[in-house]
C-alpha cells in the first residue's frame, strides 16, 4: 500500500492520500509511506523518485555496514522501531528511511504506534513543515516520544512490583501472582527495556549520520540543531533505560533471595519437627523391643511413665530451641 502525504490545501500541515490501483504518485508528495508494498508499488515509487527501494528480505539481511549509506544523492537509513509494546508480545520492526531532495520515503511491514501518532499530528494545522527533512524530524521525534512513554510506563509497573515484593502486604504479592508471577513480569519488562535500548541505539546512529551528511543550510532550513537535540534525547533515554534495567536486576535478585528465605523457613520447620520428635521416638522404640526381662512391662504405671517421658522430651527440646532463638 502506498500512502502519499502532500501539503494540505490551506498550506498548513499534510494531507494523507491512500493510493489505489491505477493512481499515480502525486507530484507534490513530501512523504511516501510504503506499508507492506508489493513489487509493483516499489517500482512505481522508484520511477517517481529515481531511486531503488529495498525489499523486505534486503531489510532483514542488512549487514551493519549497510544499514546507513548514500546512493544517488539519496540517504538510506534503517532503524528498528518499537511495535506492539502494549501487548504481551512486543517486538522491534525494521523501518527504512530514504531521504531525497524531493520527498521522504519510509518502507515498513508493520504498524508502529509512533507512525500513527505522527500521522495524526502532521495532518493538523502547523503539524509539520513542508520539507522532507521536516517530515523525517517529526517522525524521529515521534519515535523518541513513544520510547520515553513506554519507559515511563515500565518504570511505574516496576515500582508497583517493588512495593509488592518489599512491603508486608501479602495480598498485594498474591495479586501479582506470587513470587513466580513477579519474576515473569520482571522478565517481560526487562525484554521491553532491551527493545527500547536497541531501538534508540539504531536511531542514534541514524541521527549522527544525518548530522554529518546533511547539506549545510542555504536557502532551505537546516535541521542540525533539531538533530543534535534528538541525539541528546536519545542518549538520555538510553541512560534512563539503563537505570531501570539495573532496578529490574535488583528486584529480581531480591525476589530470588526472598524465595530462598521462604524455602529455608520450610526446611527449618521440617528440621525442627524432626528433632523435636526424635527423643519421643527413641523412648517409644526402646519400650517397643520384645525382650522378656523388661521390668516396666509388668508395672502398673509403666505406660503412663513412658507417655510422660515422651511428652517431656518433646517439650524440653522445643523449649531449648525457643531459648536459643532458633524458632
Amino acid at each position: 500500500m502506498i500512502i502519499a502525504h502532500v501539503p494540505s490545501a490551506n498550506g498548513a500541515g499534510l494531507e494523507r492520500l491512500v493510493l489505489t490501483d491505477g493512481m499515480s504518485v502525486p507530484a507534490q508528495s513530501l512523504w511516501i509511506d510504503l506499508m507492506e508494498p508489493t513489487g509493483e508499488e516499489d517500482r512505481q515509487v522508484e520511477e517517481f523518485l529515481g531511486i531503488s527501494i529495498p525489499t523486505r528480505e534486503e531489510m532483514l539481511d542488512l549487514e551493519p555496514s549497510e544499514i546507513i549509506y548514500t546512493e544517488d544523492d539519496a540517504r538510506y537509513m534503517t532503524a528498528r522501531v518499537l511495535c506492539h509494546s502494549d501487548t504481551d508480545q512486543p517486538s522491534l520492526v525494521p523501518v527504512s528511511f530514504i531521504l531525497t531532495a524531493r520527498a521522504l520515503v519510509t518502507v515498513r511491514y508493520d504498524e508502529p504506534r509512533s507512525f500513527v501518532l505522527f500521522t495524526q499530528r502532521a495532518c493538523k494545522p502547523s503539524g509539520c513543515g513542508h520539507q522532507p527533512e521536516a517530515v523525517l524530524d517529526g517522525l524521529i521525534e515521534a519515535v523518541i516520544d513513544r520510547a520515553a512513554e513506554i519507559l515511563g510506563r515500565v518504570g511505574d509497573q516496576i515500582e508497583d512490583l517493588s512495593r509488592s515484593v518489599f512491603e508486608r502486604d501479602s495480598g498485594r504479592l498474591e495479586r501479582s501472582g506470587g513470587y513466580q508471577g513477579v519474576i515473569r513480569k520482571l522478565g517481560r519488562q526487562a525484554g521491553l527495556i532491551s527493545n527500547v535500548r536497541e531501538s534508540m541505539v539504531t536511531l542514534e546512529r541514524m541521527l549522527i549520520f544525518l548530522q554529518a551528511n546533511s547539506v549545510r543550510p542555504t536557502k532551505r532550513s537546516g535541521f542540525h540543531a533539531e538533530w543534535r537535540t534528538a541525539i541528546r534525547d536519545v542518549q538520555s533515554i538510553e541512560d534512563h533505560a539503563g537505570f531501570i534495567n539495573n532496578k529490574v536486576q535488583f528486584i529480581l535478585n531480591a525476589t530470588l533471595g526472598l524465595v530462598s528465605l521462604e524455602q529455608n523457613k520450610i526446611i527449618k520447620i521440617f528440621s525442627v519437627a524432626a528433632v523435636i520428635f526424635l527423643p519421643p521416638t527413641l523412648i517409644a522404640s526402646s519400650y517397643g523391643m520384645n525382650f522378656k526381662n523388661m521390668p516396666e512391662l509388668d508395672w502398673l504405671y509403666g505406660y503412663p511413665m513412658a507417655l510422660g517421658l515422651m511428652v517431656a522430651s518433646a517439650v524440653g527440646t522445643y523449649t531449648f530451641f525457643k531459648l536459643k532463638r532458633w524458632l
